[in-house]
């Protein structure tokens, strides 16, 4: 309640100032390093892995890097799931990842078909392309299931976000996609290296968000991630995109030392997105998880721990096999309840 009457009182810069101020600097010191370096991969659960490994490769141009199968014990631990037998294809594109996960048991249930871009559960990942109206038309071209009407083109009045062009369409599961172009002046400066392809990587993964304090304690006061834009998102231009109506969102973007960022979306309004389902499980197709990677991921469990955070695992898993290319792991969630797997490689 005290939260939410701060955002009305004070403007939204000015608030993740002051948090920054008076949450960061007491804990990040050369005493307190940041537990995690950064996004590995964003991990997707998908119901048939044929079918998506076809999308992605052929459609959106990722290539495969690794394809294995896993059962056991270990595994029920880490994701939660009894009687787990999992196929997880590693797929890439320019630098960053994705993993596609498919339950082969047990069977988990579908995306719902009545999902919004603000309901809670909602992860995308943004994919950087070099020409829209190419990657819009050549996604017409494959019959994808849009959510926006078309590319939009972000308003100049909006200095953060102003020029930028971005598009919500679903892969053949129903998770949502983006893909977004940055003018010359946004966005990182690999973007515009070079423009021989028209999909060239992942920039970050989006997550709704209630609370945004609270989504920063756990993602920037406690993993030591990194504040790096803000801005407020609002008119005729975000509801097209996010097919919302009266869409109006205040949208923090973090990063680690490496790999692609988050952000945190907030919406002002509508306040009608539902949240997480408190049995949703990892074989749910609805799932994603966003992949950190960390340095100790016993000495991380235990910080978390302490912090109360909310474990999935039962404990952090020794990868014994090293199919997953992991040496430890272990699986929380977030204060709104996205997953979240920490990584020791």
């Amino acid at each position: 309640m005290v939260a939410r009457l701060f955002w009305r009182i004070f403007p939204y810069t000015l608030v993740v100032w002051l948090i920054s101020l008076a949450l960061v600097v007491p804990h990040h010191s050369a005493q307190h390093p940041a537990l995690v370096n950064g996004v590995d991969a964003v991990a997707i659960t998908v119901s048939d892995m044929d079918r998506a490994t076809d999308f992605y490769s052929r459609v959106l141009t990722f290539d495969k890097v690794s394809d294995v199968e896993v059962a056991g014990e270990d595994y029920e631990h880490l994701e939660g799931v009894f009687g787990v037998r999992m196929r997880i294809v590693r797929m890439k594109l320019g630098d960053e990842s994705i993993e596609l996960v498919e339950y082969i048991a047990p069977k988990g249930r579908p995306i719902p078909g009545d999902s919004h871009s603000n309901d809670r559960w909602f992860q995308h990942i943004a994919i950087v392309v070099s020409d829209m109206d190419k990657a819009y038309l050549w996604l017409r071209q494959n019959r994808v299931q849009q959510t926006s009407s078309g590319p939009q083109r972000l308003p100049d009045w909006n200095k953060n976000a102003g020029g930028i062009s971005a598009f919500y369409f679903k892969d053949p599961d129903g998770h949502p996609l983006e893909i977004i172009f940055y003018p010359l002046d946004k966005g990182s400066e690999k973007w515009h290296r070079s423009r021989d392809k028209v999909f060239l990587g992942i920039d970050h993964t989006a997550i709704v968000v209630d609370d945004i304090v609270a989504s920063l304690e756990f993602y920037h006061v406690l993993l030591g991630l990194q504040v790096a834009s803000q801005s407020e998102n609002f008119g005729s231009e975000q509801e097209e995109l996010n097919n919302v109506f009266g869409a109006h969102l205040r949208i923090t973007a973090l990063r680690g030392t490496g790999g692609p960022g988050i952000e945190l979306l907030q919406y002002q309004t509508p306040r009608d997105g539902r949240p997480i389902p408190i049995d949703e499980r990892a074989n749910d197709v609805v799932h994603a998880q966003t992949i950190l990677v960390c340095v100790d991921a016993t000495e991380t469990a235990r910080k978390l721990r302490d912090s109360r955070v909310g474990f999935v695992s039962s404990s952090v898993l020794a990868n014994r096999d090293y199919k997953l290319g992991f040496d430890k792991a272990f699986v929380v969630r977030d204060p709104d309840g996205h997953a979240v797997e920490i990584e020791q490689k």
